[in-house]
């Protein structure tokens, strides 16, 4: 897997309540407005500080099809199917390759929050990059964020540890982050085999 399959990767999917599509300028004042409205619940997000800032939202929608652009990410804004609201963002980032792996970030739009359409538009994509050949994606979340935990885990993320004092928060504290990851079966099961055996022998 390499940054081609990103650049060759699709930029719109369709779920039965959604379509999500690569970031445009277009997007802008849809995902503006949505920050705006959900600025209460972007305090663990650096970019929730600039809610309600038109001229950043456009640039950081342009930055973010540049990076899709370049195969360095994979972004999607998520929109209703019926009436086109905005839903969320989505995006894979910080890939290795090699592994491969990559991150996951979401977040939704706290107006339709508790419908599952955030969690929907999160499968369709962990889908996609296990179908690009992914064998990992995890997550970050700030230890303190319950919520952000609670939503991955109800997706099929395993919790695999704590990092302390790992990095500064929005308000500039440092704080602990959480690591929790989906494995893609199919592509680790022989892996987990091997590592059993390795283990048992260390331990024996």
């Amino acid at each position: 897997m390499d940054s081609e399959d990103l650049i060759r990767a699709p930029r719109r999917l369709e779920t039965p309540r959604l379509v999500l599509e690569s970031p445009r300028v277009e997007h802008a004042a849809a995902f503006n407005e949505s920050l705006a409205a959900s600025s209460s619940s972007l305090g663990f997000i650096g970019w929730g500080r600039h809610a309600g800032d038109l001229a950043w939202a456009e640039d950081f929608c342009a930055r973010g099809a540049g990076f899709v652009a370049r195969g360095e990410d994979l972004i999607f804004h998520v929109f209703m199917r019926d009436g086109g609201a905005y839903v969320g963002r989505i995006d894979l980032h910080s890939f290795d390759f090699d592994a491969p792996r990559c991150e996951i970030g979401y977040v939704g739009d706290l107006r339709l929050r508790g419908q599952g359409l955030m969690r929907e538009a999160v499968k369709a994509v962990l889908d996609l990059g296990f179908g690009l050949g992914l064998v990992r994606i995890h997550a970050h979340c700030d230890a303190l964020n319950t919520r952000s935990i609670a939503f991955i885990q109800g997706l099929g993320f395993v919790q695999e540890g704590v990092m302390r004092f790992y990095a500064r928060n929005p308000q500039g504290e440092l704080n602990d982050e959480v690591v929790l990851a989906f494995y893609n079966a199919p592509a680790v099961e022989g892996v987990k085999a091997r590592n059993v055996i390795e283990l048992a022998k260390v331990v024996g």
